[in-house]
């Protein structure tokens, strides 16, 4: 083996599948860091102390846990880290990102499903009360003779999550390279400036005067639209693009500091520990050892 890639995974899925179903028992994830075209919605029960990594979310599940992924380069993989568990319980099911025909996913009945899917695109964790609500569905979809019906109970399971509100996405946007959601053009005026000048100090002035409101309507009307507040648009946006750079350069960190928007390197650290629990170079040297190829 070789260290520095990682894997570009051939899934099982058929062309003439609607999807592929693993539901296996296990005692330890073996499997390196990889990434595949297909979408992907992962169960895991029994595992608590098991290492997710999605794109640069990385965070320590508990005994359940339930993640889809539909961004077609979005890396991922469980480590096994501090689990114990010898009696985990993977249910993993892949499919493919054209299996809702034509504009079948545009219409009304599939709106839900259809926001879901853009925005698994960086990953979506889902809460515990929505894993109880799918399990029983999820529990016989790999028994079920009659693939018709399977695949009925597929979509309801992908329904009923959609439903969900509180479900999380993972990486940021700038790791994944989607782009945020903006339902007016005040919105996308923001971020694309903010896309383009993070390097830069970006005064709440020059974004208010950029799209004709004073700060104070204009923090007010981003925080209402987007759900988050500019400061935290802005770091979230920064710390995305370090993250991608301590993946993928060789830039010291302080280079990636200043790289990345971060007046000073101190700044940075605190920063980045408290979001993802990591100081830059601790995810530097872990993202690394999961990067192999075979």
């Amino acid at each position: 083996m070789n260290s520095g890639y990682i894997i570009k995974e051939i899934t099982p899925l058929s062309k003439a599948d609607c999807f592929y179903v693993a539901d296996r028992i296990k005692s330890e994830f073996v499997y390196p860091l990889h990434s595949h075209k297909e979408f992907e919605l992962n169960y895991i029960e029994n595992a608590e102390g098991v290492r997710r990594i999605v794109g640069d979310s990385v965070e320590v599940i508990k005994n359940y846990d339930l993640t889809l992924i539909t961004g077609e380069d979005l890396i991922h993989v469980w480590e096994q880290h501090e689990c114990k568990s010898k009696n985990i319980r993977e249910i993993t099911i892949q499919f493919p990102s054209d299996l809702f025909m034509g504009n079948l996913i545009d219409k009304n009945q599939f709106e839900s499903i259809r926001g879901m899917l853009e925005r698994a695109k960086k990953g979506i964790n889902f809460p515990m009360e929505a894993i109880m609500k799918v399990y029983p569905l999820l529990n016989n979809l790999s028994t079920e003779k009659e693939g018709f019906y399977s695949v009925i109970n597929f979509l309801s399971i992908l329904y009923e999550l959609s439903l969900f509100k509180d479900s999380r996405t993972l990486a940021s946007s700038s790791f994944a390279r989607t782009n945020e959601n903006a339902d007016s053009r005040r919105v996308t005026k923001i971020y694309e400036y903010i896309n383009n000048n993070y390097q830069k100090n970006i005064s709440l002035d020059d974004l208010a005067e950029l799209v004709g409101m004073t700060p104070t309507a204009l923090s007010r009307f981003f925080k209402l639209r987007s759900g988050k507040t500019l400061s935290n648009y802005i770091i979230e946006l920064r710390l995305g693009h370090a993250t991608r750079l301590l993946a993928d350069t060789t830039n010291t960190v302080s280079e990636i500091c200043y790289l990345s928007g971060f007046s000073n390197i101190s700044n940075f650290n605190r920063i980045f520990k408290s979001r993802k629990n990591f100081t830059p170079s601790e995810f530097r040297e872990n993202y690394r050892k999961t990067k192999i190829v075979i």
